[in-house]
């Protein structure tokens, strides 16, 4: 009886071990690879929100707050996913050009994206926690980290050198609820 136990345990770690992306998107039975919104602001109170197509972060009061983005996820495998914001049509992505790269927002549907696919790679982003903050790296782009400037009102960018003290590399991100 107790090898049988053992056996068990051993074929459900394998199982587990083998399908880790499958469990990532549907984990205790939940819908393949739903979408969820969060709530993101910086270490310094800022929060996202949308002016003229660019996300930027900035202090929003009182009427304002109404226009805080949330960013929408889908999980691709533990600690990768994509993001997004207004209800998922508009895609974070890394976008290179040239020998510059800057962080883009695309009309994509965060639901169509297929982390399979090289060329959605640009849109997923590997979360790393650290206490109760969070930061963001570009998938598509190694050493690439998801910021704000120190300055409110400025656009949400990449940087790579994350650092630095000109920028803010560390989020507090919630699920909404």
């Amino acid at each position: 009886m107790e090898v049988c136990r053992c056996h068990h345990g051993y074929l459900i770690s394998l199982l587990l071990f083998l399908f880790h992306s499958e469990t990532a998107c549907h984990p205790l039975g939940k819908r393949p690879c739903e979408m969820q919104a969060f709530r993101i602001w910086d270490v310094n109170q800022k929060t996202f929100y949308l002016r003229n197509n660019q996300l930027v972060a900035g202090y929003l009061q009182g009427p304002n707050t109404k226009l805080e983005e949330k960013i929408d996820v889908v999980p691709i495998e533990p600690h990768a996913m994509f993001l997004g914001i207004h209800e998922g049509k508009l895609c974070l992505a890394c976008v290179k050009s040239g020998n510059e790269i800057k962080l883009g927002l695309e009309p994509v549907n965060i639901t169509d994206l297929n982390s399979s696919k090289e060329e959605d790679k640009r849109f997923a982003f590997i979360r790393f926690d650290s206490g109760p903050t969070t930061s963001f790296e570009s998938a598509a782009c190694p050493g690439w980290f998801l910021c704000t400037a120190l300055e409110t009102d400025q656009p949400v960018g990449l940087t790579n050198t994350p650092k630095d003290a000109v920028q803010v590399t560390k989020f507090y991100f919630q699920q909404d609820q």
